[in-house]
């Protein structure tokens, strides 16, 4: 067991024939019970700051694990951030392509009805235009025939209109 400042000052040697001085013993045990006591007050000071530091450490090193934990998780969100981008991105280009192929598909088709439609108007055009013309030629026909002189050269008969007009 440890000596207490208390051990020191109560300590009393037997005496002897021709023992040392008492009041220079007293002295010197009074000097190691003042420097026992302070060196036992530094020992429970840095036993104190000892325990101090270790709570410290214990904290610090809480943090730093959680610290090390958050930055994990940070880099698994990061990771999953870039992998979903990445994803999305396939996603936003199958999606543009398969609409590029659509409008591409659809102005194709587009184009292949609007030729059709040319096609058909031009059939239209040569057969209204034929018709046509087979109607001017009958008009020309009609006029260049003796008809037309004849009627020029009718001349009615007002004698008959006249006396069927008074039979009336």
């Amino acid at each position: 067991m440890a000596l207490s400042p208390l051990d020191i000052h109560n300590k009393e040697f037997s005496r002897g024939f021709r023992g040392y001085d008492e009041d220079e013993v007293n002295e010197f045990l009074e000097q190691i019970m003042k420097d026992y006591e302070n060196a036992l007050d530094e020992n429970k000071k840095l036993k104190s700051e000892l325990k101090e530091t270790k709570e410290q450490i214990s904290h610090f090193t809480s943090i730093e694990e959680t610290l090390q934990k958050s930055i994990l998780i940070a880099q698994e969100a990061a990771e999953d951030v870039r992998r979903n981008s990445k994803q999305e991105s396939k996603l936003i280009l199958k999606e543009a392509e398969k609409n590029a192929d659509r409008i591409v598909n659809e102005a194709l088709s587009r184009a292949r009805r609007i030729a059709l439609e040319i096609e058909d108007l031009k059939k239209q055009s040569k057969v209204f235009r034929n018709r046509f013309k087979m109607l001017i030629e009958a008009q020309l026909d009609l006029i260049k025939s003796d008809d037309w002189d004849q009627l020029m050269e009718y001349v009615p008969d007002t004698d008959k209109l006249e006396a069927a007009a008074d039979q009336e």
